[in-house]
């Protein structure tokens, strides 16, 4: 089984406010208040301003956006979150902005690597973001990152 995760999470009413004229943009509750927006291809040709993949390291990053994401970041903290899996094995990719700055520098995790102490880059970024998770799971679990296996099925 494969997963495939490109998405854009913060607090549903920032991601609402931040969004309002993105018409490609589609948004997903998640839960403890946070939204998802997923990477869909039309929302990549929407967002990208032409240049190449950014420094940052992620694969669907689209050119430009970390620019976006940081003046996002002015109305409380963005993550950037990437996951892609088969048969369990994969990676994750993670960051956030905070106040117009990056707050967590990128995180990744490649494949066959295990999960730092503190946890898979994408909880880590969770976290950062106020998700509690309880006894047992971690953040990723805690908001259920794991009930669709694909970005677009969060819209469709």
């Amino acid at each position: 089984m494969s997963y495939d995760l490109q998405a854009v999470i913060a607090a549903g009413e920032t991601l609402r406010a931040v969004t309002r004229g993105l018409s490609a943009a589609r948004l997903a509750s998640i839960g403890q208040g946070l939204s998802l927006m997923p990477m869909t291809d039309a929302l990549l040709e929407t967002v990208t301003d032409g240049t190449g993949a950014g420094e940052l390291g992620f694969q669907r990053l689209p050119g430009g956006f970390e620019k976006t994401l940081a003046g996002w970041s002015a109305g409380g903290p963005v993550a950037y979150v990437e996951a892609e899996y088969f048969g369990g094995v994969g990676e994750q990719r993670a960051a956030v902005w905070d106040g117009g700055t990056i707050a967590i520098a990128p995180l990744h995790v490649d494949e066959g690597e295990p999960f730092p102490p503190a946890g898979s880059p994408i909880s880590q970024a969770l976290r950062r973001l106020g998700v509690v998770a309880s006894g047992g799971e971690d953040e990723f679990s805690a908001v259920r990152l794991d009930r669709h296996r694909y970005s677009g099925a969060w819209i469709s």
